[in-house]
């Protein structure tokens, strides 16, 4: 046992040797035996190895023909069982780029294979030696470290996510620090994104787009074709170019998420005139076939997104919309039940893809707009569609009104409820019925506010946010009375949370359609409301998680 303690103290003191004569060395490159040494030294023991952790990558930059040599050796030190000389080890990666830059990208492939650990003191230093490589040449670091968050066969998927989420907990936090100079910089993490949307999860598309909006570049003063380049990201995961399969759920999910994450940049200028048209031309045609909470979902991306087309897709898809419509506003005196959210969506819709397009309906309504233009079709004779939708329209209203009514009355015997509920479970519950009422009332309201106005044989068609639609947070106090006779857009007092309302309005537009209906009976829309949000990604996607 001595022998060999005698042995390791030998190698120890003739590491320091080494060390001293390079050290006082005013041409290091004639010390190559020295360096050489050290090489050899530092694969004994643990006591060499974690010595030569620090003397390694100190003399490194003098010794390029024995770079992959010393950086073996250096490997090797990484690789030990010992967590300490690990940790030595990791610290002094960042040193072997100090004064060779091209190893950056070697260095940094080191350290995401160092991510997969469980030693908490480990992770910490393998952080830390990141953080070290981005302040030295930030540009370079971050191009090596996406890299691996490209899907390629070679990527381990543990390691993939373990890149991911330093990324998202330590790197962007410090975009501020990091990105210098800044449009430059953002710029180019911009583009190393993009490289890395290939095959993403919901989750990360989500946390990569949220990344991308807080960039300055794609800020509120920013261009139009800023948020076109946005726009374009996310039509790319949408699978706009790909062939629709009505039974491909995942893909329905995915393309109704990604229309909610895209509707800020419709909003700030970006046309949306590819989704649009990809819907109409490739999903309306099946939407019976849809599952029940797809249709519900799509219906409400497609309000949210309408005021923000182009009169020539509005022309395109009013046909598809009018139909339905008609299909879901129930015929007078024939006891059809009707699922007020579909109506309120599709009317939404109407009315702001015929603002853009208004003579588009003459035709399909049997209105009399007059434009001037050949597509006005002033001199056919369309008085029976005109007449089956004025029908169905009053239908509309009288079920509604009915429905108002029943939901009023609600809210008076869920105020006594609440008065004699005892526990907080009773209360709670209590609460949830009377938010549920609310946002049901504010479907109606909604309803009424657009239907009064179609009635005309001219209309005039809501182009503006006059209606806010009920699964939407009401930010501004509503006035208690209105202007021109129109009805009130939406209920008073709400202040139910968006999120929390996209599931409550469903539920009670499917109360009231069980026996609240013109000529009784009871509703089969039961398929509950799953609200996607603008960064929801709900759902199961490419790589399984849309």
């Amino acid at each position: 046992m001595s022998e060999q303690y005698s042995e390791d103290a030998k190698h120890i003191e003739k590491l320091y040797e080494f060390d001293e004569r390079l050290s006082e060395s005013t041409d290091k490159s004639q010390n190559f035996q020295d360096y050489e040494g050290i090489i050899e030294l530092s694969k004994t023991n643990i006591k060499t190895k974690q010595l030569g952790a620090q003397l390694i990558p100190r003399y490194f930059k003098f010794f390029t023909s024995l770079a992959t040599e010393a950086f073996d050796a250096y490997m090797d030190i990484i690789d030990e069982v010992e967590v300490g000389v690990r940790v030595q080890a990791i610290r002094g990666l960042p040193l072997f780029c100090k004064d060779t830059p091209e190893f950056i990208s070697k260095i940094i492939d080191v350290l995401v294979q160092c991510l997969n650990t469980e030693e908490l003191v480990e992770r910490d230093a393998v952080h830390k030696a990141f953080m070290s490589l981005f302040r030295q040449d930030t540009k370079a670091s971050l191009t090596a470290l996406f890299k691996h968050t490209e899907a390629t066969i070679s990527t381990d998927e543990q390691i993939r996510e373990k890149v991911l989420h330093f990324i998202r907990d330590k790197v962007f936090p410090l975009k501020g620090e990091l990105l210098k100079p800044q449009e430059e910089m953002e710029r180019h993490i911009t583009d190393l994104i993009k490289k890395s949307l290939g095959d993403v999860t919901g989750e990360e598309f989500n946390m990569f787009m949220g990344f991308l909006t807080s960039l300055s570049i794609f800020g509120g003063k920013s261009p139009q074709e800023r948020m076109q380049e946005l726009v374009e990201i996310v039509e790319g995961q949408a699978d706009l170019d790909s062939q629709f399969n009505v039974s491909d759920t995942d893909h329905i999910d995915r393309f109704i998420s990604c229309l909610q994450t895209a509707l800020p940049f419709f909003v700030r200028g970006a046309p949306g005139s590819k989704f649009l048209s990809y819907l109409n031309k490739n999903i309306m045609p099946d939407f019976d076939k849809l599952p029940e909470e797809r249709k519900l979902n799509l219906l409400r991306a497609l309000a949210e997104m309408s005021p923000y087309t182009t009169a020539q897709v509005a022309r395109q898809m009013l046909p598809s919309i009018v139909q339905l419509l008609k299909k879901y506003m129930p015929a007078r005196k024939t006891g059809e039940e009707m699922n007020f959210t579909y109506v309120e969506c599709l009317l939404y819709v109407l009315h702001h893809l015929a603002h853009k397009a208004p003579n588009a309906t003459n035709s399909l309504c049997g209105y009399k707009i007059v434009t001037g233009q050949p597509s006005d079709r002033l001199g056919e004779d369309f008085s029976e569609f005109y007449k089956e939708f004025t029908e169905r329209l009053t239908s509309v209203e009288d079920l509604t009104k009915a429905t108002m009514k029943k939901l009023t009355q609600g809210m008076s015997e869920h105020s006594k409820a609440m008065s004699a509920a005892k526990t907080d479970e009773e209360k709670s519950s209590v609460k949830m019925k009377k938010q549920s009422a609310t946002t049901g009332l504010r479907t109606c309201n909604n309803i009424l506010a657009m239907t009064k106005g179609l009635h005309a044989k001219a209309p005039s068609f809501i182009g503006d946010t006059s209606v806010t639609l009920s699964w939407k947070e009401v930010t501004k106090p509503l006035a208690s009375t209105t202007t021109g006779g129109k009805r009130p857009a939406n209920g008073a007092g709400n202040n139910v949370g968006a999120k929390k309302a996209r599931v409550e309005n469903h539920q009670v537009v499917n109360k009231t359609s069980q026996g609240i209906s013109y000529g009784g009976g009871r509703g089969s829309h039961r398929g509950r409301g799953r609200g996607h949000g603008r960064h929801g990604g709900g759902g199961r996607g490419r790589r399984g998680y849309w």
